[in-house]
């Protein structure tokens, strides 16, 4: 337990160095909160939590060796009481939900760090939900006429299926994304098929175009 007078610790996952210093010099100028450790990966940072508990994960959903929502998952299965803050390039429309029901806290786009990252650190580390003002009125209002359609197609894909569609974008094939997720290449084949069908494209080459263009928007 924290006295009033201990700072409040968290880890940092991003797999770029830079921007990990950057949040740890944007956060040391806190007194109450104190980075502890840092990893670039989803092992890694599995691997650090065994010998240090933090109060707050700062995690990016783009890792060298896995998807930050599966390390939210498992962080929230292995260590309950951990809070957990999504810093990430990806879309805030499309990611803020899925990493909500994954099991973060908030959620803050990489560009609005340097305004936000400090106010939303504290909110998560009360337990409270931290998203940007225009993501709390699309959930507030999700028949807005301001919601791509893009984005709505993209929003009935399941978790693993936008993760295949991101990896399919980065010029992986379904061999090495199927090894990469440790899933068989007919799983990785059927998801292909599925996106196809909810996104409505016709062939494989509409859909490596179509998820070349989205990764682009992401990175």
């Amino acid at each position: 337990m924290h006295s009033d007078s201990d700072p409040q610790t968290l880890v940092i996952v991003d797999d770029h160095p830079l921007v990990r210093e950057g949040l740890k010099a944007i956060l040391s100028h806190e007194p109450q909160l104190r980075v502890i450790g840092e990893a670039g990966g989803l092992s890694e940072a599995l691997a650090l939590m065994q010998a240090q508990v933090p109060d707050l994960v700062i995690i990016d959903l783009a890792l060298a060796d896995g998807d930050g929502l599966d390390l939210i998952r498992r962080l929230k299965r292995h260590h309950p009481d951990i809070k957990m803050l999504v810093c990430s390039m990806r879309e805030e429309t499309l990611f803020a939900e899925r990493a909500l029901h994954a099991g973060a806290l908030g959620y803050v786009h990489k560009s609005e760090v340097a305004l936000h990252i400090i106010e939303a650190v504290r909110t998560t580390l009360n337990g409270r939900i931290f998203l940007s003002p225009v993501m709390v009125e699309r959930i507030l209002h999700r028949t807005s006429p301001g919601v791509a359609a893009t984005d709505l197609a993209l929003d009935t894909l399941s978790d693993r299926e936008l993760q295949v569609f991101d990896l399919l974008g980065n010029g992986r094939s379904t061999a090495e994304i199927a090894q990469g997720l440790h899933l068989s290449v007919k799983t990785i084949e059927s998801h292909r098929e599925k996106i196809k069908r909810k996104l409505q494209l016709a062939n494989s080459a509409e859909l490596i175009r179509c998820a070349t263009l989205w990764s682009q928007t992401q990175c």
